[in-house]
């Protein structure tokens, strides 16, 4: 049986461009579980995929809550069918609010630029 490959901080670091205090805050909310030798943290495969996920997941702007239920569907022993099924249903609401907060940042968009016109055709004193 191959050993399970383990990770350093410092690589998971570099890997994910995060810092070390980023990955003891994800540890300290239990999103990911280094091992522990004395003060060394030794990251997993887990760790490492798990912190994939949170990753993209702030990037696309879901909550760290919101996270934490996708990733820990990984877990659940379904081969992550669940996961899948939650992290689909997630994906599509936050399309969704985003499409509409586009429509709203369009249209505030407009509003300003009409407002700019409005201004600079004022007679200048």
């Amino acid at each position: 049986m191959l050993a399970e490959r383990l990770y350093s901080i410092g690589q998971m670091c570099d890997e994910f461009e995060v810092t070390a205090r980023a990955l003891r805050f994800y540890e300290d909310e239990e999103l990911i579980s280094p091992e522990r030798r004395g003060t060394q943290r030794l990251y997993s495969e887990r760790d490492r995929a798990r912190l994939a996920w949170i990753l993209r997941g702030k990037r696309v702007g879901f909550s760290l809550a919101t996270i934490r239920e996708m990733v820990d569907l990984y877990d659940v022993g379904d081969e992550r069918a669940t996961q899948r099924l939650v992290t689909l249903e997630r994906c599509r609401e936050r399309v969704e609010t985003l499409e509409r907060q586009r429509v709203d940042i369009d249209a505030m968009i407009a509003e300003l630029k009409d407002f700019i016109a409005l201004v600079e055709r004022q007679p200048k004193d």
